[in-house]
């Protein structure tokens, strides 16, 4: 089990003339901490438009920031939007591969498209085309990351023969993955050989199925897009660790409950003035989930959050929040379910800077020693047997 910080870099209202500006700086302290405490990965988000939630619209410079002041964690751009409107792939392959100079080879290459048209009508995004767009970028990227000069003739893009520069430090190239929600998108991510960011909330236990049709795919990869096969899987969740379970309940539970009553007020209403248009398929699984069908299905996914309490999310690992013990014992519930990273959601709503650096210490105290501890017996297991 690898450990991971996500950030979306959330600045709740009311608002200060230093809010952004105190918000930027303390993740970047947490995550230079976070290193000192074990934590392998740092990832952050490219959001526009989502006020409080997230204001990590330039993270490839947080990213730069970030990897001046770190020398080990792995640097996460989780994930880049990959329509053509927002980020054109040649400059997505640039940009990626001067973090992976500037950092020396620890640049993770996450992508996706957005589950909502709230980020992408303002650029212009095409919401029929956008999965389509996706597809075309990932075929493109790596390519640009090779040696010497390339061409590609598409039906998005048409780019005469360059060299594209830099190349990446790590060769092939940085590790390629995608958000996934709905189920298809596993699937799809097994396919090309790229790693999954499992963005879903629910109990571990129901992304078993979701990853098994994962690792189903990836054995054959038929689609793979990169030069080797990234098969990972990443789980994120709210988490908050406390000396005291109570008190971490009290902390971060109110404020998991903010974090998806925010997005609810933000992307809902869209979908509903869509009601009339034709919704693409490939988004349908997204704008079902503003019904509660989705939810009484047993599945997975924002509008189950909405439909439960947090205490019975903590309590069926939905949420890694209470004390170092309730930590582990959720994360367990994550590693039984196949996931190979969490992404912990730390900087949440209104929790404290310092009450985060806290949770990070109890990480790398106690939880985290506890699977590399178990890491390093089922290696010592394996050699014997």
């Amino acid at each position: 089990m690898k450990f991971g910080l996500l950030y979306e870099l959330e600045v709740p209202k009311p608002w200060s003339p230093n809010s952004e500006y105190d918000i930027f700086h303390q993740a970047a302290d947490q995550a230079v901490y976070a290193e000192q405490m074990g934590f392998d990965y740092c990832w952050i988000v490219e959001h526009h438009f989502l006020e409080e939630f997230a204001h990590s619209s330039g993270p490839e410079v947080w990213l730069g920031y970030l990897a001046a002041r770190t020398s080990i964690m792995r640097m996460g751009h989780g994930v880049v939007l990959l329509e053509g409107t927002i980020n054109h792939p040649i400059r997505v392959a640039e940009r990626i591969a001067t973090l992976d100079i500037m950092s020396n080879g620890r640049a993770e290459f996450g992508t996706g498209r957005s589950s909502n048209p709230f980020q992408l009508e303002p650029f212009g995004a095409d919401l029929m085309t956008t999965r389509e767009e996706w597809e075309e970028a990932l075929e493109i990227i790596p390519k640009a990351w090779a040696d010497g000069w390339f061409s590609y003739k598409g039906r998005f893009w048409d780019i005469p023969e360059r060299n594209v520069l830099p190349k990446p430090v790590q060769k092939p190239h940085p590790p390629i993955w995608v958000a996934c929600q709905q189920p298809e998108t596993f699937k799809i991510a097994g396919r090309k050989g790229i790693g999954a960011l499992c963005f879903t909330v629910g109990p571990p236990g129901q992304l078993a199925e979701r990853i098994a049709s994962y690792r189903e795919a990836i054995v054959d990869a038929p689609e793979q897009v990169g030069a080797f096969k990234n098969e990972q899987v990443g789980a994120f969740t709210v988490a908050h660790c406390d000396e005291n379970d109570r008190t971490a309940r009290e902390t971060a539970g109110p404020q998991a409950t903010w974090y998806f009553d925010t997005i609810k007020k933000i992307y809902d209403p869209v979908w509903q003035q869509w009601k009339d248009k034709t919704i693409p398929p490939s988004y349908q699984y997204h704008a079902l989930n503003v019904s509660n069908a989705e939810s009484q299905r047993g599945g997975v996914g924002r509008k189950y959050a909405d439909r439960l309490d947090p205490e019975t999310l903590i309590d069926n690992g939905s949420f890694c929040i209470g004390d170092p013990d309730a930590c582990i014992k959720t994360i367990e519930m994550y590693e039984a379910a196949g996931v190979d990273q969490m992404l912990a959601l730390l900087q949440v709503g209104n929790v404290p800077h310092e009450k985060i650096m806290n949770s990070l210490r109890l990480y790398g105290k106690y939880v985290i020693p506890h699977f590399k501890e178990k890491e390093k017996a089922a290696k010592a297991a394996a050699a014997i047997g």
